[in-house]
């Protein structure tokens, strides 16, 4: 994580010194969260997501971000007469790093955008019955995914719809990959 983060910080310090419009902000937002696991039938789980984003370029953008987020899943089934069903919750720290495009004047532009993210899952929690606590709590700390979205930035207010994709497996055992939805408004401190 350390070498994402510093690869973000060296682009943005190469793209001030050839005096690039640079800002930078404050984000928040909701998500809609979904991890896909074998055999069960899985729902939506609503979250959050809180953090730091820079943008730096001016039509064509570099967007690195880094927020906290709260995300998982809800799930049922009735196999073998047996009807169960849970919820996982984590609580994530994601580094994105979002290839962008904007349309407009400053003060009005709508943009789109899309990029990596990396997610290290700080803490984990489900809630289970007994027979099947012990097969929820084999989840992975590391995640790659893709961010795909469009945004509009009004002044210094900005605000985007973004859909998240899991690349990697959220568990090797039993769940597979984990999507989202993501609406956030942001605000530009400079």
């Amino acid at each position: 994580m350390k070498k994402y983060l510093l690869s973000a910080l060296i682009m943005i310090a190469a793209s001030i010194s050839a005096k690039a419009q640079f800002s930078l902000g404050v984000k928040g937002g909701v998500n809609f969260s979904k991890v896909h696991f074998d055999d069960l039938s899985d729902k939506t789980l609503t979250g959050y997501q809180a953090g730091l984003f820079a943008r730096v370029g001016n039509s064509v953008y570099l967007q690195p971000e880094l927020y906290l987020s709260g995300t998982g899943g809800k799930f049922d089934s009735n196999e073998n007469n047996t009807a169960f069903s849970g919820r996982v919750r984590f609580t994530n720290l994601n580094v994105p790093l979002l290839i962008g495009k904007s349309f407009g004047e400053k003060d009005l532009n709508f943009r789109i955008m899309a990029g990596p993210i990396y997610t290290y899952t700080l803490n984990q929690s489900n809630s289970v019955p007994d027979n099947v606590g012990n097969a929820f709590s084999d989840f992975n700390k590391s995640n790659i995914g893709f961010q795909a979205g469009a945004g509009v930035d009004i002044g210094a207010i900005t605000a985007d719809l973004r859909y998240e994709g899991g690349l990697t497996k959220v568990s090797d055992s039993f769940a597979k990959r984990q999507n989202l939805w993501a609406l956030s408004v942001g605000f530009k401190i400079f």
